[in-house]
């Protein structure tokens, strides 16, 4: 998970991978959109590849990157324990603001 975490800290890999959600490119493709240099951009691609983020297809003389699914279900499947936690605390919260409201009726009613 550190790999993954470290690879989408950075702008420039963030923005690769979102501009890689509409579907595979080539890196000429990903350098000219996001106005970055073609040997940066092979950097980053490095990074993201060797993460699991992104897996590439020789085609020719390009070299085509797409997503790798896979690695962003075990990245759900991880933020999915949190969602869990957060949805069990904001349960717990608002069966306590309910318990409050009710307390503050019952005061309101016996004046």
């Amino acid at each position: 998970m550190n790999s993954i975490m470290s690879a989408l800290a950075e702008p420039n890999r963030l923005q690769i991978v979102e501009l890689l959600r509409f579907g595979p490119r080539p890196v000429g493709d990903i350098s000219e959109r996001l106005r970055i240099r073609q040997p940066q951009v092979s950097k980053h691609l490095r990074v993201l590849s060797d993460a699991g983020l992104v897996e590439v297809q020789p085609l020719a003389n390009l070299r085509i990157y797409k997503l790798r699914p896979q690695r962003f279900q075990e990245l759900d499947a991880w933020l999915d324990s949190f969602r869990s936690m957060w949805d069990e605390r904001f349960d717990r919260l608002d069966g306590y603001l309910n318990e409050l409201q009710a307390q503050e009726n019952k005061d309101s009613d016996k004046k």
